[in-house]
């Protein structure tokens, strides 16, 4: 059973350096990629209490096409399949960058998967060039993503395997 994660309180750059060496020790030595997908999805709602953290990974479907499927997530049930171009998520894997939205309901075509939802950060996930999935993670206030979280979380996630 992994230790107890250590919470830490102070600014969002305090938490997040608290927090990278937890999730370094959670991902070191498992291979497994969802294990370490959930346990991520984990340690971020846990230590800072968003609505929603969760993966998205890239599937074809039966015609070959490719689009978002659901992964490990915290929090309330979610979509289950997002199209190419299609809301934030969709959107970032497009881009093929980190999309930052203070708030969902002024953002064009986005999937409102939750009403509580008020603002999220959808970071794509890349391994040797090319998106596998992407991170998302909502919150129930507005503005609450920064360049800081954009940071953090791209480091995250660069730690994980497809």
């Amino acid at each position: 059973m992994a230790e107890d994660l250590h919470i830490a309180t102070g600014s969002k750059e305090d938490q997040y350096r608290s927090l990278l060496p937890q999730i370094q020790g959670l991902l070191s030595g498992e291979s497994d990629p969802i294990a370490n997908q959930a346990n991520v999805c984990a340690a971020l709602k846990e230590q800072f209490g968003w609505l929603w953290v969760g993966f998205y990974l890239i599937k074809k479907k039966d015609d070959q096409t490719e689009e978002l499927v659901l992964g490990p997530f915290q929090g309330p049930v979610a979509c289950t399949r997002i199209r190419f171009g299609k809301g934030v998520c969709g959107s970032a894997w497009e881009k093929g960058k980190t999309l930052i939205v203070p708030d969902v309901e002024q953002f064009p075509g986005h999937i409102a998967c939750s009403s509580l939802s008020r603002s999220e950060i959808v970071i794509p996930l890349i391994k040797n060039n090319k998106i596998w999935g992407v991170l998302d993670v909502d919150s129930v206030d507005l503005a609450s993503f920064d360049q800081i979280d954009q940071r953090y979380l791209e480091e995250i996630v660069s730690w994980l395997n497809p």
